[in-house]
C-alpha cells in the first residue's frame, strides 16, 4: 500500500472515530437519565482516545502493537434487536441499545477494512482497531441487559 493510500484511510478512520464522538455528545445532550449520560460522556473519551491514536499513527508511524487486543465477549444484543429511535424521553437501556448498535457499525466498519488488505501491519492495526469498537459494544450490551433485566430479590 503507498503512503498516499495509507494516509487517506488513516484520514477516513480519524473522521470515523470524530463522527463518534459527535454522535455520543448529541446523544447525550438529547437523554435525561444520569447514568446513560454518563455513559454516554465516558463512550466520546474513548472514541477520542481512538482519534488520538490514530493520528499519532498517522504522524509518527506507530506500530499497530500499540493497541492491546483481550478476550471479548459478543452477547449479540446488537445484532437481534432493533435499534431504538433517539429521543430525549428513552429509557437508559434504550440508550445502551442504540449505542451497541453504533459501536456494532463501526466495528464492521474496521473488520471490512482490514479483510481488503494484504496480511501486515495495517491490516493488523485495523483488526485492533474493529477489537476495540468490540470492547464498546461488549460495555454498552453489558450495560444494556443488566438494565433492562435487573437482579431482583428472588434471584
Amino acid at each position: 500500500m503507498s503512503v498516499k493510500n495509507l494516509s487517506a484511510l488513516l484520514d477516513m478512520a480519524i473522521n470515523k472515530e470524530i463522527e463518534a464522538q459527535e454522535f455520543y455528545k448529541d446523544l447525550e445532550s438529547r437523554v435525561s437519565d444520569t447514568e446513560a449520560k454518563q455513559t454516554l460522556q465516558f463512550m466520546a473519551k474513548e472514541e477520542k482516545k481512538h482519534e488520538e491514536f490514530l493520528v499519532k499513527y498517522k504522524e509518527a508511524g506507530l506500530g499497530p502493537e500499540t493497541l492491546k487486543q483481550s478476550q471479548i465477549i459478543d452477547y449479540k444484543i446488537a445484532e437481534h434487536l432493533e435499534k431504538p429511535d433517539i429521543s430525549a424521553k428513552m429509557d437508559s437501556k434504550d440508550v445502551y441499545l442504540v449505542a451497541a448498535h453504533r459501536e456494532l457499525n463501526s466495528y464492521n466498519f474496521y473488520k471490512e477494512l482490514a479483510e481488503i488488505h494484504p496480511k501486515g501491519s495495517i491490516r493488523d492495526m485495523l483488526l485492533k482497531m474493529a477489537s476495540e469498537e468490540m470492547k464498546h459494544k461488549e460495555k454498552v450490551e453489558y450495560l444494556y441487559s443488566n438494565t433492562a433485566f435487573p437482579q431482583t430479590a428472588g434471584g
